[in-house]
């Protein structure tokens, strides 16, 4: 009986343990807490006997088990072994496949854009219509001509070696229709976007590679050619040579801005013949230049070039006596800032065409081109050539003008040009025939209405007065409105 009163007092007490157990004595409390830690310790020993008294699986459930394990199995290799999808295949090969084709798409995608880089290319459609009044023609009578030109222009990455980069560039062209063709003899060319393979075939519309050319560009001081201020350019293959000589900002796209050829490239070298290319402005050659802007924006250049004269613009025959021009140009920022691009360049040409227009001689000149900004919406420009060898029709050539930007009324992507020139005939043409005299003077006035961003249409107003150095010639008023589609 003694020795159950400890525990028979213990068991009182666990009663009351939980209304506070910090109430009881020291002694108490700790052999309260001793039978809890007793009472666990048995709970989980029995449930451990439990575990292992239960009934085992026998040998044959397993052997079930292990083959539906192998058929699922089995089921689900073949599933995942077939491209179609099948509503009695486990789920888990139907996402299973869903992965692989999403991750297939994603590496078709990625295999795509990487072929892909680097690639440029852009198609344009250009229509002109043209009206021409009596007096401009040799009919006496009004004349009206309608022409149309498309070009497709594709740019492929050509290759590397560390950070020197090469590509291609394949140019093509179509079109119909030489423009108004009854005009009275004249230094200049109405309509530069006028294209057609050969008089004896207008109806033939077939495209001709116009230009096929390599360029390789190679930094000089040892960065990335995105990032070098010193580079060499070399070009070689079939070239327009207008490319890369006598650019200008202003003038010098006949399918968005004058359509005068005086007033697209330097009058001596493009209207007047003086470059010697193939009938379509294209010739076989070579190009290096240096480019050198350490000081940004600022920067200036060098380039040389040399290219097919007369029949070996059409690969008839060697390169000998070619059409070499040498040109510098700088980049400038005058007027606060505005940017500014000047050149001047100088020219041989071997065998260039007399101006009898069948026997060859050489011809030499020199020539200036240059566009400045003028405030926010006003480019100005001009362009001087001047022949010092040989007998052109024409020998010295002044093109002047401006663009001003649609800015100025809310229309910013529109545009007004202005242009005016003066080609002043030759002793020799003079000579050849003396009834001319002075200088052909023309001005073109034209405005480009921006639709939509792959749309524009440009009405134009050309002046020509003394056509061909003729005093006694009517003036020539020629309407004109262009049509132009890019993409």
């Amino acid at each position: 009986m003694r020795h159950l009163k400890p525990l028979i007092l213990a068991m009182a007490l666990a009663g009351s343990a939980t209304a506070g157990a910090a109430g009881l004595p020291v002694e108490v409390a700790q052999a309260l807490q001793q039978m809890q830690d007793r009472l666990a310790r048995l709970e989980a020993r029995n449930a451990e006997l439990e575990r292992l008294l239960a009934p085992q699986p026998t040998t044959a459930a397993l052997e079930t088990r292990v083959q539906q394990l192998e058929s699922a199995n089995a089921k689900l290799e073949e599933a995942v072994a077939s491209d179609r999808l099948s509503q009695d295949e486990p789920e888990i090969a139907t996402r299973l496949k869903a992965v692989e084709f999403q991750a297939m798409g994603m590496q078709k995608q990625a295999r795509m854009v990487e072929s892909l880089e680097g690639i440029a290319a852009g198609v344009s459609f250009t229509t002109v219509a043209q009206h021409a009044n009596g007096g401009a023609t040799t009919t006496g009578e009004a004349e009206s001509e309608l022409s149309w030109r498309g070009d497709a222009q594709v740019s492929l990455p050509g290759g590397s070696l560390g950070n020197t980069e090469g590509s291609l560039f394949f140019h093509f062209r179509v079109g119909q229709g030489n423009g108004l063709a009854s005009l009275n003899p004249m230094f200049s060319v109405p309509n530069a976007t006028a294209f057609q393979i050969g008089a004896a075939l207008p109806d033939d519309a077939s495209p001709i590679l116009a230009q096929a050319w390599y360029q390789l560009s190679v930094p000089l001081d040892e960065k990335p050619l995105d990032q070098s201020r010193q580079r060499l350019e070399l070009n070689f293959g079939k070239i327009d040579p207008f490319l890369f000589f006598d650019q200008n900002a202003a003038a010098d796209d006949e399918t968005v801005r004058f359509m005068n050829l005086a007033f697209v490239h330097n009058p001596l070298l493009d209207a007047g013949g003086g470059a010697g290319v193939d009938a379509y402005g294209f010739t076989p050659g070579v190009r290096l230049a240096y480019f050198n802007d350490t000081q940004a924006p600022l920067g200036w250049g060098v380039s040389l070039g040399v290219f097919g004269s007369d029949s070996g613009a059409a690969f008839s025959d060697s390169l000998q006596q070619p059409f070499v021009i040498l040109q510098a140009e700088t980049a400038q920022r005058f007027f606060g800032g505005l940017a500014g691009n000047y050149r001047v360049y100088a020219w041989r040409n071997g065998r260039a065409t007399h101006l009898d227009g069948v026997s060859l001689e050489a011809q030499s000149g020199w020539g200036v081109s240059a566009d400045q900004r003028l405030g926010d919406g006003i480019t100005l420009w001009g362009r001087y050539g001047h022949g010092v060898q040989g007998n052109p029709a024409f020998d010295r050539a002044l093109t002047l003008g401006a663009e001003f930007s649609g800015n100025y009324w809310d229309r910013g992507a529109d545009g007004v040009g202005l242009g005016v020139g003066w080609l002043a005939a030759s002793d020799s043409y003079k000579a050849a025939n003396p009834t001319l005299s002075g200088a052909e003077q023309l001005a073109e006035l034209y405005y480009r209405w921006r639709v939509n961003p792959q749309f524009e249409l440009s009405p134009d107003y050309q002046f020509i007065r003394r056509a061909g150095a003729d005093g006694s010639a009517d003036d020539a008023h020629i309407l004109g409105l262009r049509a132009q589609l890019t993409f």
